[in-house]
């Protein structure tokens, strides 16, 4: 049986661990694949106790994934980085030692190189697979977390054009990103270019999102007391990329264009700035809610909204983004207003009518583009016809995913 360690510079816990990365595993797993996963704790010895972590793998054991861990370091950044990566390192080439994997899988970049190095360390040469993700270092510069052309910027670019020699195969989240770095991979098929290459979006279980109906709506609307409300939902955080001012900008003119609008927002951090910017811009108590949800609960939530947001800086590195909370709109039936120059989203919703794409961020941009959604109508079955066919976890990204480790298992 081919054996695959999946690396993820993550905790287990982790919102995106629980909702991406475990059902990936899962779907990798149906083709005979034996699957471990090592994952990268914060506090470590105040979150976890030994019980703790013994029932966890005995429940991941069960779901054919085996866990391994290590703790996770956070200041100072780039030591406390620096040493994540030796001792990951080292741990994986003592694990390539006793397990012989077939495949070294890394989430990103620094488990990627995690991974070139423990390979380097090990005589058992498994193939690497590169799961970009995102453009990392320019996503550093883009957030303002780096300083742009910096040695740390400069460093990571230097460490990423090494991994990708190195690699065996790669999966991007993009066909943008895809142009841009394997560009005479694109009209070819995944077992055809020399290393193969897949662009799989950030995919959701359509399964789950059934609970997303007529009953979960009138549920939710009886508990915000919403009624017949005007509900505009935003997931996911705010600051960085993310573009906070303008959010709450285009809530405050969706309000004053009908007083009745109602702000659900669901997010894990910052809710109390969130909620306090809304009131500062005319929303009382009963116009809003900002909170967390559990990701069970979030089709429940969002199916009660009418129409959903997102606006991200449009900046370079966001070619390579397929913001998740795209196909969980769509699988809820929300038709979405967004911003142009964000990964694959101007063409998703230009191709298949799913919403409107804002060209500037202005109060007679956010009212035309509500107007322009009232004006097309109910399109709550094209959105999910379209989550289904382009962020199925079944069907799109496990398809994808097992087809990807087909090819490096078939050129070993």
């Amino acid at each position: 049986m081919p054996k695959t360690l999946y690396l993820c510079y993550f905790g287990l816990r982790e919102p995106l661990v629980q909702t991406q990365v475990i059902p990936y595993l899962l779907e990798i797993a149906k083709d005979n694949i034996e699957v471990s996963l090592l994952t990268f704790e914060p506090d470590m010895k105040q979150k976890w106790t030994a019980e703790q972590i013994t029932n966890e793998k005995s429940a991941l054991a069960e779901r054919a994934i085996i866990w391994h861990c290590l703790p996770y370091h956070k200041s100072p950044s780039v030591p406390a980085t620096a040493f994540d990566i030796l001792n990951g390192s080292w741990y994986i080439a003592k694990l390539l030692r006793k397990e012989q994997y077939d495949v070294l899988h890394c989430r990103v970049h620094i488990p990627t190189l995690m991974g070139a190095i423990a390979r380097k360390l090990s005589k058992h040469k498994p193939k690497l697979l590169f799961d970009i993700r995102g453009f990392f270092p320019e996503e550093y510069t883009d957030a303002g977390v780096w300083p742009e052309n910096g040695w740390l910027y400069r460093s990571a670019k230097r460490v990423e054009s090494w991994l990708l020699e190195e690699s065996d195969g790669f999966v991007v989240l993009t066909e943008k990103a895809r142009d841009i770095l394997f560009p005479e991979s694109k009209n070819t098929g995944c077992d055809e270019f020399e290393r193969p290459v897949e662009v799989i979006p950030c995919c959701v279980d359509i399964e789950k999102f059934k609970t997303a109906n007529e009953w979960s709506r009138r549920e939710v609307r009886a508990e915000f007391e919403i009624g017949d409300r005007f509900v505009i939902a935003y997931v996911g955080s705010f600051g960085g990329w993310y573009l906070t001012e303008e959010m709450i900008d285009f809530f405050e003119a969706a309000k004053r264009r009908d007083p009745k609008v109602f702000a659900l927002i669901l997010t894990q951090r910052n809710a109390e700035s969130i909620a306090r910017m809304l009131v500062e811009r005319g929303f009382s108590e009963h116009d809003f809610f900002v909170g967390s949800v559990t990701p069970g609960e979030l089709p429940k939530y969002l199916c009660s909204a009418d129409i959903a947001i997102s606006f991200i800086k449009a900046c370079y590195s966001k070619q390579s983004s397929s913001p998740t909370k795209i196909a969980e709109y769509l699988a809820c039936g929300l038709p979405i207003i967004a911003n142009r120059g964000v990964g694959d989203v101007d063409h998703l919703i230009e191709t298949n009518g799913i919403g409107v794409l804002l060209d500037e961020f202005s109060n007679e941009a956010y009212l035309g583009a509500i107007q322009k959604l009232a004006s097309i109508g109910d399109v709550g079955n094209k959105c999910r016809e379209t989550a289904f066919r382009e962020f199925d976890l079944e069907k799109v990204g496990g398809l994808k995913y097992r087809r990807i480790y087909a090819s490096l298992l078939r050129s070993e």
